[in-house]
């Protein structure tokens, strides 16, 4: 899930809200108020109000720290992290890559509810010194954080995967079986049971009278339930894309184009007359980048004549070529990092050939038609 809404960046990290967030937000809020109101029913509703955006506020901060830690703790075992995007269930954090081992795996998941405790302990703790001075709006603040962040670092430790107990069950896997992609598939599939799980529960409140609540359980049960059905497939496919090597699936016969000629005469000669989409960069027998539509829409275009391919290319050396034996996982993921449609396989420096995306799906979608 990618962010709509950009917020900046701590730690590095960029931070942003989908659209879904709002309303969640507004859930929060609301039902916050209600519940300050009702309980102290001798404050003004102006007061009433502020605290409860202000709680909902610092809930979503919370949320924020729980995705930092795995973040964090991503970071610190080797691997990149893109994003954190909070939504209208929580928030993710996109981690770029897979853990290297079962420990890495289990560092990661582990220290989003650690760090949920922690916080919900610490409010708890703050909500004492509310009671001990009369400061009602600190009691009821720090109160209800303190107990929904317990409530969310116990619903994440629920063994369901890709929930942050999912992820544990599957680094215990990993580490018993010693391969990733069977402990993938078991924990994906304790994930679509626990969801079932969530799913009738919620139903059975709401049929015995729990309102909203029990369809809001039902409805996170159903997210999880996708979620891990999706997740079960994706394993199946990263399985494939590792199994199989660029050069079982490139295209020899591929397009290229000297840097030297000008953006006239390659949109004029070559893009419109071939219809291709992506060509492939050649200077003095060696690869030097890549060039699309876009990269020549970059232009004004009373600059192509005098501009030339090198000028508007995609330099080679930012995102790296393959060969004919790198799997197609590790392709598939340079052409998502780096917004590609096509790679140029080399060799010695050599152009050897070009893997396209196009190509890639067509694999998948064989694979498959065969398994059904």
């Amino acid at each position: 899930m990618r962010s709509q809404i950009p917020l900046g960046k701590v730690f590095g990290v960029r931070i942003g809200l989908h659209y879904s967030w709002f309303l969640i937000a507004f859930l929060i809020s609301f039902s916050l108020f209600a519940q300050f109101h009702a309980v102290y029913p001798d404050w003004p509703l102006r007061v009433s109000l502020l605290l409860a955006v202000a709680t909902a506020v610092l809930f979503f901060g919370s949320l924020l720290l729980h995705e930092l830690s795995h973040a964090l703790m991503a970071t610190a075992r080797g691997l990149s992290v893109r994003e954190i995007t909070l939504f209208a269930l929580g928030g993710v954090s996109q981690i770029e890559g897979e853990s290297a081992d079962a420990k890495t795996e289990f560092w990661i998941a582990v220290v989003g509810p650690f760090t949920s405790v922690v916080i919900g302990l610490a409010c708890l703790s703050l909500a004492k010194f509310g009671v001990i001075g009369g400061n009602l709006a600190l009691l009821a603040a720090a109160s209800w954080l303190g107990w929904i962040n317990l409530m969310l670092a116990g619903f994440n430790l629920l063994p369901g995967y890709p929930l942050d107990g999912g992820r544990i069950l599957r680094a215990a896997l990993w580490w018993k079986t010693g391969n990733k992609h069977r402990a993938s598939r078991m924990a994906a599939k304790v994930g679509q049971a626990v969801a079932g799980g969530l799913i009738g529960f919620g139903v059975l409140q709401y049929l015995g009278g729990a309102g909203l609540g029990g369809l809001w359980l039902a409805f996170i049960g159903w997210f999880l339930f996708q979620a891990a059905r999706q997740s079960f497939t994706q394993v199946g496919l990263e399985k494939a894309l590792e199994d199989t090597h660029v050069g079982d699936l490139m295209t020899r016969d591929c397009a290229t184009i000297d840097g030297h000629v000008s953006l006239q005469d390659f949109v004029d000669r070559e893009l419109l007359r071939t219809g291709r989409h992506c060509f492939v960069v050649v200077e003095d027998g060696k690869v030097a980048g890549a060039i699309t539509p876009g990269e020549v829409k970059g232009f004004d275009r009373r600059e192509w004549p005098f501009k030339s391919v090198h000028d508007a290319m995609r330099p080679y050396e930012p995102f790296g070529g393959v060969t004919p034996s790198t799997s197609l996982a590790k392709a598939l993921k340079l052409m998502t990092n780096h917004n590609l449609s096509q790679l140029p396989v080399v060799s010695d420096g050599h152009l050897d050939g070009v893997l396209s995306r196009g190509e890639i799906l067509d694999y998948l979608q064989t694979r498959a038609e065969l398994e059904k």
